[in-house]
């Protein structure tokens, strides 16, 4: 069976939320409801809608997911019981009504075969006007060309949009950066585990961006800066080697290029970047390197000084 687990804080358009669960056309699934402690009571709309699907909601005493939103999925994910299969929905994200259906009908395509499973996509604003067009996706993907993609600004990818196993879940949990900036993104490289990402493109689920939703707030870049730098530098640390050579050589330069755009290169930077272009060894790339080392430094100071 599946889990469909909500993070709940903000109730502005968890109605929408919750009426397309009230709309699917397959009820094989379970809603479990964790509240961050919000100052914004669900209780009427969940009087509303407890007829409609099977779900278990649960008030924490304690709000996390203002230093750790991975850790409130987390503890959301605990209140499940025993499904073999999870999709964390953000609270104001809407279900096309036949995402379940899709995804039973389909099961014995991937069953065995993946770890993650993902669907088409468009992303709507706060109006529920369409901002995007439709995001399909390849029916078979790597996970390390998926983020790839999305890296380059090919595609888009949030939290909402996937289902995961338990079993691959319990391995390693959800990483903690900042806002949880990027811990999906990581959570799908982990939890595929060398198994291909598996999508669902008849199916639709509607990402919203708005003010009141992370990817959509203008004040705290700082913080989703940060969490850029650290997921960046953990990527080309322990994951480099999931890439081919050429995703390799770009993430190395735009990890170069972010941290140049906020400040100046740190000497243990430019070492740790010249040990991973030295592992990776293209001849040109590698002289390049060397060349934005002089003239960003040497050059820099020689100026400087002067």
């Amino acid at each position: 069976m599946l889990a469909i687990v909500i993070p709940y804080y903000k109730i502005t358009f968890f109605e929408e939320t919750l009426q397309s669960l009230a709309n699917q056309t397959d009820p094989r699934f379970k809603v479990y409801i964790g509240d961050d402690t919000s100052a914004e009571n669900p209780a009427h709309l969940l009087e509303k809608y407890k007829a409609a699907f099977d779900f278990i909601y649960h008030r924490f005493e304690e709000n996390f997911g203002s230093f750790s939103l991975a850790k409130h999925w987390e503890r959301c994910i605990d209140l499940t019981a025993d499904e073999e299969w999870i999709m964390v929905l953000g609270d104001d994200d809407v279900l096309g009504k036949n995402v379940v259906e899709a995804f039973y009908k389909q099961f014995s395509v991937f069953k065995d075969k993946t770890n993650v499973i993902r669907f088409a996509t468009r992303v709507m604003d706060a109006n529920g006007e369409y901002i995007s067009n439709v995001f399909e996706q390849p029916i078979w993907e790597k996970a390390s060309d998926a983020f790839y993609r999305k890296h380059i600004g090919k595609t888009r990818s949030s939290l909402s949009e996937y289902i995961f196993s338990r079993e691959a879940y319990q391995k390693s949990g959800f990483y903690n950066y900042p806002l949880g900036w990027h811990s999906d993104d990581w959570a799908w490289l982990d939890f595929s585990d060398k198994k291909p990402i598996y999508t669902i493109n008849d199916s639709l689920i509607f990402i919203r961006v708005s003010e009141q939703s992370i990817s959509g707030k203008t004040d705290n870049e700082q913080l989703k800066n940060i969490a850029i730098y650290q997921f960046l530098k953990q990527l080309i640390t322990k994951k480099l080697k999931l890439f081919n050579a050429e995703q390799q050589l770009k993430l190395l330069l735009n990890f170069e290029v972010f941290i140049k755009k906020k400040r100046k290169l740190s000497l243990k930077e430019w070492s740790f970047l010249f040990y991973l272009y030295l592992k990776v060894f293209k001849l040109v790339p590698f002289i390049k390197v060397i060349r934005r080392f002089f003239k960003n430094t040497y050059m820099k100071n020689l100026k400087d000084s002067n």
